[in-house]
């Protein structure tokens, strides 16, 4: 059993350590790995309300405190507003590095409130398991908003997930580029309320970015996104030869927090 164990640490920090330097052909600097976080989007597919409402108490009762107490802050929580037919949850894990990432399923291994917290979570038969299987993305963050942002002012928010998928990767890249070069700059001006923007190192439907963004309200998020488009400094941007044709598909998701969510 401590040969296995050891052996899974060393593939998993053998995988996190190419991850660090995809595209790049050499290490990422220290200095820069400090600095840009790194997220894993969950997606926990739930088919019914009542299965929801038992993983959202493992979440909020077991999950949630151990993250905590292995030093990952502002966890957001979210379901989907307006789904027909999908329960499932959406879970956002900052991690400061790619290290406390390879770490946290070694802490929640001896983390006993942890385990006693999720006993009867983990004794569900399989006949009756509250989920089909988790989704899971990790994604790096950008340099032009290198930590994650909760909202300012008294929540709950609306909040929207975006999806940018480009047909091959330079194009992605270059997208990502756009975003640091100035959009990002013109979404704050707008009052998108960014809360991430994470370049997509592992997960479906790779090249893409994903970011979230936030508004007290659908009307008033309406209107912030009217200014964006509007925003002369966007008007320049999208004209640009350089970044024409670097995204094919946009997916996105309107999503509410769960009450216990660090992101409101």
């Amino acid at each position: 059993m401590q040969q296995n164990r050891i052996n899974r640490r060393s593939l998993l920090a053998g995988i996190l350590g190419a991850v660090a330097a995809l595209g790049l052909g050499q290490p990422v600097p220290a200095a820069e790995q400090q600095s840009q976080e790194y997220y894993e989007l969950r997606t926990y597919r739930i088919a019914n309300e009542q299965n929801q409402k038992v993983v959202s108490d493992y979440l909020e009762q077991a999950l949630l405190p151990a993250l905590n107490r292995a030093g990952i802050k502002k966890v957001g929580v979210f379901k989907e507003i307006d789904a027909k037919d999908d329960y499932s949850l959406y879970m956002l894990i900052p991690f400061q590095s790619l290290n406390q990432l390879a770490s946290l399923n070694d802490k929640l291994e001896v983390d006993k409130a942890y385990h006693a917290a999720a006993a009867s979570y983990f004794a569900i038969p399989k006949k009756d398991a509250p989920y089909s299987r988790i989704e899971s993305r990790l994604m790096k963050a950008f340099k032009g908003m290198p930590i994650l942002e909760t909202p300012k002012g008294k929540g709950p928010n609306l909040f929207e997930l975006r999806t940018y998928e480009s047909h091959n990767a330079n194009l992605a890249r270059l997208k990502v580029d756009m975003f640091n070069s100035g959009e990002i700059d013109i979404m704050r001006d707008v009052l998108l309320a960014p809360v991430f923007y994470g370049e997509m190192l592992i997960g479906d439907d790779v090249p893409n970015l994903t970011y979230m963004l936030s508004a007290p309200n659908r009307e008033a998020h309406e209107k912030h996104w009217e200014g964006f488009r509007k925003h002369p400094e966007w008007d320049r941007m999208k004209k640009m030869d350089k970044y024409k044709g670097t995204v094919s598909k946009i997916t996105n998701w309107y999503l509410e927090p769960l009450p216990y969510s660090e992101i409101q």
